[in-house]
């Protein structure tokens, strides 16, 4: 299958920290072109894939400097993005509402968004006029989305892990871990209240970004002193991975009802058990009292840190494998293009007339329906 993958500008594929819907489509991606599908990402020029990259910008517009209005990139990105559609079977898009409000313009190649991110009243204009298919990552992100006018529902697919990349650890520490964004939806000072009603230490590891430096400074950074509670910063990588693998478990008292939520996958495939507000997509991927506890307060959640010693940290790592490996979703969306593309074939042609402009420019009736 030849499939167009067009992800945002404003990270790297991979994203070396933070970003969740780059990590997802890059394992995407490199799942597919591993399994033989023909596939151009259009990305940052400093991508790392398998695939033919394209690109419009040589980094991601999280990284660039000098440039006061990054949206005219990401806007240029989606335009040449899809300049070549016509050559492809199927267009992918995980960057959003831009190539969404673009796709009238390659109405005969069908494309299948990924909702990534939730609809806004301000993006709601451009869903309810798109034509295209979209498919969500949970059934909660379906259930709590907006109706909205425009698009086809294709399914749900799950985002995904490399399990083969996180190392498991059967013998844990003893500390509590907080790994995400440090933001109020996320409830970092929720996790420090559960370490001190428990005595735990705590590690806190996470990005501030600018709209969250007051909170940060005014709710989270009083609460650390660098002992019980610890502060490290934005994890990379490897530093994620060993956080995972030695902690006691993943607190994530959610305040949001979050869509997925990828750190819940990757501290199960290290064998680390997760609490997690019963929030969002949370109960469809933490198996209460089989993989982690899906609990309803800090009273619950403190109650369950007591219980974690009866999770057992292999049957956590095989869950994710048979789950929520790259394998597992990219079966899930190859089933989805190609029920899009029969879908596509079994609408009835429509007849191009004589001497059209569908015809000047060599559109057969087939391109026509």
């Amino acid at each position: 299958m030849k499939v167009l993958q067009i992800a945002p500008l404003w990270e790297t594929l991979p994203p070396p920290a933070y970003g969740g819907t780059e990590a997802v489509a890059h394992l995407l991606i490199e799942e597919l072109v591993r399994e033989g599908h023909d596939i151009t990402l259009w990305a940052s020029g400093d991508s790392q894939t398998s695939a033919r990259l394209e690109s419009c910008y040589p980094v991601s517009l999280r990284t660039a400097e000098g440039i006061e209005c990054k949206p005219v990139y990401s806007w240029q990105h989606a335009a040449l993005a899809l300049k070549n559609a016509g050559e492809y079977d199927l267009i992918h898009n995980h960057a959003g509402e831009e190539v969404m409000a673009l796709s009238h313009l390659v109405p005969h190649v069908p494309m299948l968004t990924t909702m990534h991110c939730l609809v806004t009243p301000d993006t709601k204009f451009i869903w309810d006029r798109y034509e295209g298919y979209f498919n969500t990552i949970s059934w909660s992100q379906r259930k709590l989305m907006p109706p909205v006018s425009g698009g086809e529902f294709a399914g749900v697919a799950y985002n995904a892990v490399n399990v083969s990349s996180f190392p498991f650890q059967s013998e844990k520490a003893d500390y509590l871990l907080f790994l995400s964004r440090i933001s109020p939806e996320k409830g970092p000072e929720l996790a420090v209240e559960v370490a001190k009603r428990t005595g735990r230490r705590l590690i806190m590891a996470g990005k501030v970004d600018i709209v969250d430096r007051e909170f940060f400074a005014d709710v989270v950074e009083p609460l650390i002193d660098g002992e019980q509670i610890i502060f490290t910063g934005e994890a990379n990588g490897r530093t994620k991975r060993e956080l995972y693998r030695s902690a006691a478990c993943l607190l994530m008292p959610l305040n949001w009802d979050e869509p997925f939520g990828l750190v819940l996958t990757e501290a199960m495939a290290c064998g680390t058990p997760v609490i997690v507000f019963a929030r969002g997509a949370a109960p469809e991927i933490v198996e209460h009292g089989e993989t982690g506890f899906i609990v309803a307060d800090v009273d619950e959640m403190v109650e369950a840190v007591s219980s974690i010693h009866t999770i057992d940290p292999a049957y956590c790592r095989a869950r994710m494998k048979q789950r929520f490996d790259a394998p597992v979703m990219a079966a899930r969306y190859l089933d989805m293009y190609q029920s899009i593309l029969a879908e596509r074939d079994a609408r009835p042609l429509v007849p191009v007339p004589s001497g059209s402009k569908l015809e000047a420019v060599g559109l057969s009736p087939t391109h026509a329906a």
